[in-house]
């Protein structure tokens, strides 16, 4: 990791909007995940296509146990249960209690949860794309120019090797990735719940269908919380390596310490 031979300047990285919804975003995912694990926990299985099979094998993913033998098959192919996936304090669950909200089995107040957190995070995307508009921080730290594409490989380079440049814009892996969680994994997530919403069918009955039926939304929406739990984990190890105190003031106060020679890097 690069540091720079002098203190760079202190120059203002994000808006009051964007602290507040980054962190209104980090709960409601927390709340969400475990949530949606206690809700799997009731069926776990994801199948594709509208139905869940009858006379028919459509699954693509089972977690589970059987005489107390954890397993996972995944699109046929079986294999035995490892870590956390399958039998849990004796009973047969695909995530262990400590793993889901409610810790014990409530499906009930699982959905609950997951129906409140998941209004918040709409709303609170709503926000973020209204202040983003606003401050014309979709074009300046988001959008994907010509030089941005240029550089990609170079950058994707320098984080394999752990060097972190500290600029006062966002570098072109930065926007790439940002910019697919926000207006892709994002609005995926929300219309792939919507998708299995009796309520939402009843007034968009043509989304189930876009989206390949209801049970293949299901799939969808777990596959998209877990691209979205591989970001975190990456997110927070990125925070690390770049230096933690610089990333936390920023995120928090809004001044980020660019290096020397960075801030005026568009």
């Amino acid at each position: 990791m690069d540091m720079p031979d002098s203190p760079g300047p202190l120059v203002r990285r994000h808006t009051c909007i964007t602290r507040i919804t980054h962190w209104t975003w980090a709960a409601c995912l927390f709340f969400l995940l475990l949530s949606g694990l206690q809700i799997f926990n009731a069926h776990p299985v994801l199948y594709w296509g509208d139905q869940s099979g009858f006379e028919f094998d459509n699954a693509v993913l089972r977690i589970g146990a059987e005489d107390d033998r954890r397993f996972v098959v995944l699109f046929g192919m079986r294999a035995r249960g490892f870590g956390v996936l399958g039998t849990s304090d004796g009973a047969a669950r695909a995530f262990p209690q400590w793993a889901t909200i409610p810790s014990g089995v409530d499906l009930a107040t699982g959905r609950v949860i997951h129906f409140f957190f998941a209004w918040v995070f709409v709303a609170t995307l709503l926000i973020w794309l209204a202040g983003a508009l606003v401050a014309g921080r979709l074009r300046r730290d988001l959008l994907m120019r010509r030089e941005h594409w240029a550089g990609l490989r170079s950058d994707l380079a320098a984080h394999l090797r752990f060097r972190c440049r500290h600029s006062a814009r966002y570098g072109p892996l930065q926007r790439l990735s940002y910019g697919l969680v926000l207006f892709v994994l994002f609005p995926l997530m929300v219309l792939t719940g919507l998708a299995m919403s009796p309520g939402a069918n009843a007034a968009l009955p043509w989304l189930p269908e876009v989206l390949g039926g209801r049970q293949s939304a299901r799939t969808l929406h777990f596959m998209v919380a877990a691209a979205l739990t591989g970001f975190f984990i990456v997110h927070v190890a990125m925070v690390l390596l770049a230096g933690p105190l610089n990333e936390m003031r920023a995120i928090l106060t809004g001044w980020y310490r660019a290096d020397v020679g960075e801030v005026d890097d568009v």
